[in-house]
């Protein structure tokens, strides 16, 4: 797939090395840990964004609160949910990623820059490609890139076109 500049947002590079991972289900960050401060942060703007609902999500462990958008607003591509309504739920403070769908050309971009990893079942070709894991943000600067990355999820979900 081709990225132009004008399918891109512009994300910075993320610093310092790509946390550690499970390379399979539960698909987990597992080294660099979001701070439990911001994670709380994190997860009420996220429960803010208009037309959601929350709930356990139900794909991923217990801890793991969710995002659905009503199913009124749900316009998006199949592929742009992780289940159902969920476009998105933050992992519990043990780990403090995010797993969110994108579309493509923002996915490619969020890998590249260091900001995400694709689901191991994505690669293998079980599941959307645009489905990614987020890393949890590690200060208030890298909350505002996960969070534009999480509204973009959110738009993706709601079917507005990138501008």
């Amino acid at each position: 797939m081709t990225v132009t500049a004008t399918d891109r947002l512009g994300l910075p590079r993320r610093s310092g090395e790509r946390p550690r991972t499970r390379p399979h289900n539960p698909h987990q960050q597992l080294s660099d840990i979001a701070p439990p401060d911001l994670q709380e942060a994190l997860w009420a703007r996220m429960i803010t964004l208009p037309g959601t609902q929350i709930g356990r999500s139900r794909v991923s462990l217990p801890d793991t609160r969710a995002l659905y958008l009503l199913p009124e607003l749900a316009h998006g591509p199949e592929h742009a949910f992780v289940s159902g309504t969920e476009f998105a739920h933050l992992h519990g403070h043990g780990d403090g990623s995010l797993h969110l769908c994108l579309p493509a050309a923002v996915a490619v971009e969020a890998i590249e820059q260091g900001w995400a990893e694709q689901h191991p079942m994505a690669r293998r070709g079980y599941l959307p490609p645009t489905l990614l894991l987020v890393y949890g943000p590690r200060d208030t600067d890298e909350m505002a890139v996960v969070w534009r990355l999480i509204r973009n999820a959110y738009d993706f979900a709601c079917g507005i076109p990138r501008t």
